[in-house]
């Protein structure tokens, strides 16, 4: 058992934890951004300038590391606010993104976050059913936020979603939703997901216009 606790300290050093040697993300609690409700919105009258917005907005959350460790555009989850590599190395394996056999996210990460006292450092175990990497194609590290707000938009890279589903996704989609729960020692998204969900209609609702 000590063992399995020492092992799942490193190998669960994983999105989002507090990892040895690396900086002390904000607890749970804590989070270094707000956001802007929708209708703080209302003064912009040109409609497709409020669109885009609201979609800067919204970035607050995607270009968050709660967000983009889960959405690589190599095969390497990241971890932590300094979005580093996994440690210990795991690979995305296939487009199912669950990882690759003898090595799968579910070896280490269970359907819920698990509190730790007193272990390397680390906080917590992050945990959610399902736990997974987002689809390369939805892969977001290293683009700017209109390249972002543009591949949403594409049926071609977004899993054939459309606007209603992205809304669905953002808004009551389980794994997005631990971006606020992420656990001890972890700093959560901003605002929160009806938050963040609503900001997402109505940037649907101005017709989903991206920033140049």
């Amino acid at each position: 058992m000590r063992y399995q606790i020492a092992a799942a300290t490193v190998a669960l050093a994983a999105i989002g934890l507090v990892a040895v040697n690396a900086p002390t993300a904000q607890t749970s609690s804590t989070s270094s951004q707000s956001l802007r409700v929708v209708q703080e919105f209302d003064s912009i009258a040109d409609e497709t300038q409020r669109s885009v917005a609201l979609f800067g907005e919204m970035a607050k959350v995607i270009t968050h590391p709660r967000c983009m460790n889960c959405h690589p555009r190599d095969d390497t989850p990241r971890q932590g606010m300094a979005m580093v590599k996994h440690v210990p190395p795991v690979v995305r394996y296939d487009e199912s993104g669950f990882g690759a056999p003898g090595m799968r996210c579910t070896t280490c990460h269970g359907a819920t976050n698990v509190a730790l006292v007193g272990v390397g450092g680390i906080q917590s175990i992050p945990g959610h059913e399902p736990w997974h990497l987002a689809p390369k194609s939805m892969g977001w590290i290293g683009l700017t936020v209109p390249e972002i707000c543009a591949q949403l938009k594409d049926p071609g890279r977004n899993g054939d979603r459309t606007l209603a589903d992205i809304h669905e996704h953002m808004a009551e989609d389980g794994l997005v939703g631990w971006g606020w729960e992420p656990g001890e020692g972890r700093e959560p998204a901003p605002g929160t997901q009806a938050g963040f969900g609503e900001l997402t209609q109505a940037w649907i609702d101005t017709g989903a216009h991206c920033p140049e």
